[in-house]
């Protein structure tokens, strides 16, 4: 695991697109089949726009969770909060009932949206064996056939026109943009 966490740092040195970039817009179905297009949510506002690896990732629910937490102070700011991951919408939506978020959870199912976001990896035949055989996680029940691939976790704050004016991403799948730092870039896009 330590070995592929180098390789990935080597690979993507800086993931993630850059503050003042342009958005790309996308289309993703949510956790229950309908469709969501983040240009019609910017019209609306601001957008805080997190990728996280899927339910079976416990950082990833803890990041999850104290996003949850914070939503009343992110809605305050006329924004939205948009999650996601590259697993199956089933899954999301097993998740979104069990832990009751009220955010919407998007599946990257073709891994379209990753790539955009500059945050696409394909998890390495030996981690993925590793996954199965030390931890019990089989990507592909969540991600489905064929489909050894992650994001690097990472966090935007979109504003309504369309441009990031925060980003955090890293390949230490432990480290998160913290909800203060957003509600901090969110009090800046207001300014």
């Amino acid at each position: 695991m330590q070995r592929a966490a180098e390789d990935l740092a080597t690979a993507m040195p800086e993931p993630g697109l850059a503050v003042g970039t342009q958005a790309p817009d996308f289309n993703l179905p949510n956790a229950f089949g309908e469709r969501v297009r983040l240009s019609d949510l910017l019209a609306e506002g601001p957008v805080v726009l997190t990728f996280y690896r899927g339910a079976w990732c416990p950082y990833c629910n803890l990041q999850l969770r104290a996003l949850q937490q914070s939503l009343p102070e992110i809605e305050a700011r006329g924004a939205q909060l948009v999650a996601v991951t590259p697993q199956l919408p089933d899954k999301s939506r097993e998740q979104v009932e069990d832990d009751g978020y009220a955010f919407e959870v998007l599946s990257d199912l073709d891994d379209r949206v990753m790539q955009a976001y500059d945050l696409y990896f394909e998890v390495p035949a030996d981690l993925d064996a590793v996954y199965r055989e030390r931890l019990g996680l089989d990507l592909a029940e969540y991600n489905g056939p064929d489909r050894r691939v992650l994001p690097v976790p990472a966090t935007f704050v979109i504003d309504g026109d369309g441009v990031i004016r925060a980003a955090f991403a890293d390949v230490d799948y432990r480290k998160r943009m913290e909800p203060a730092a957003i509600i901090a870039a969110l009090d800046q896009v207001g300014d």
